[in-house]
């Protein structure tokens, strides 16, 4: 093989090995305390609604703003403003997934993801009285 060649098959690993690198998200789950010391920066939170607090919706006005409060495992509080439709179950889930930015003590979110055991709670409940049949 000619030098020039193995370099190019070099410089394209690198190239590959670079678009690698910056397509994978390393964002980590923080908490709300550690979002606020990280304005700007994209990270992932693991909140519940704090349903003691309204829920700002209007379908009509403005389908792609929906305002909330959310609470961590730490009890961290903040604003959560999502530029989206409102997720249909989020008064029902038990935790969800709020990936965006810390804007002051607002957390613009771009990405909402629900996670609601209870679907899951028939499920359990035949799986373990199938179990304890056996």
């Amino acid at each position: 093989m000619k030098t020039s060649s193995i370099i190019i098959l070099v410089a394209i690993a690198a190239a590959i090995g670079v678009l690698l690198m910056y397509s994978v998200d390393f964002s980590t789950y923080d908490t709300i305390s550690s979002a606020k010391e990280k304005p700007g920066k994209y990270v992932h939170l693991i909140a519940r609604l704090d349903k003691s607090k309204p829920i700002q919706y209007d379908a009509i006005k403005d389908p792609n703003y929906l305002s909330f409060y959310a609470t961590d495992s730490l009890g961290g509080s903040t604003q959560v403003i999502y530029h989206n439709t409102k997720p249909s179950e989020l008064e029902q889930s038990d935790r969800i997934v709020l990936k965006g930015k810390m804007e002051g003590n607002v957390f613009e979110c771009d990405n909402i993801l629900l996670k609601c055991p209870s679907k899951y709670k028939d499920d359990k409940k035949q799986l373990e009285k199938t179990v304890s049949q056996y």
